[in-house]
């Protein structure tokens, strides 16, 4: 068979992964798709990305769990801040979550194409969304090539009260 790996366990014993059926299965999960709001404090800069990793952990603190590459700038933001906001885009927002989706070469950028305040928090909240809330970090697993960050809702915003953009309308993959 190709598209087979082999998987050393803890307990020493080996298991076959067929590298195509995961990927296939791994994309399959629903996801919608945000934009992640960071705040570099010193620099006063926001900075932010599309996130598609996302989902309620709690309802009572209410929490939500994000995983973010560790290779980007927002990563160490929300590292060294312990916030982040989550803006929920509309349906329509194919090409805003574009914006902040490709990879870009310096902090910051990416807030000036779009209409955004500051919450509570300090973090940028959309004005043409769904809405958003601002996380303070309460956790965090890092594994892999991304942290899981557990953030608590602080405050949150809505703006318009309609369906909200997710992953498989898009046409993109991402995952694995």
């Amino acid at each position: 068979m190709r598209n087979l790996v082999k998987i050393s366990l803890l307990d020493n014993s080996i298991m076959t992964l067929n590298l195509e059926a995961k990927k296939i299965l791994l994309r399959k999960i629903p996801h919608g798709l945000f934009i992640c709001g960071v705040r570099d404090e010193d620099k006063n800069e926001v900075n932010g990305f599309t996130a598609s990793w996302v989902t309620q952990g709690s309802f009572n603190p209410p929490l939500v769990v994000m995983a973010v590459r560790a290779e980007g700038s927002s990563h160490e933001i929300i590292k060294s801040t312990n916030k982040f906001s989550l803006n929920v885009l509309k349906n329509d927002q194919k090409d805003l979550a574009a914006v902040f989706f490709k990879p870009q070469k310096a902090l910051g950028g990416r807030f000036e194409s779009v209409e955004f305040n500051l919450g509570e928090l300090g973090l940028p909240i959309l004005v043409d969304s769904v809405g958003g809330v601002e996380c303070k970090v309460v956790g965090s697993v890092i594994h892999g090539d991304h942290t899981v960050f557990v953030g608590e809702v602080q405050s949150a915003y809505l703006n318009n009260d309609v369906d909200s953009l997710n992953l498989s309308s898009t046409g993109w993959n991402y995952g694995g």
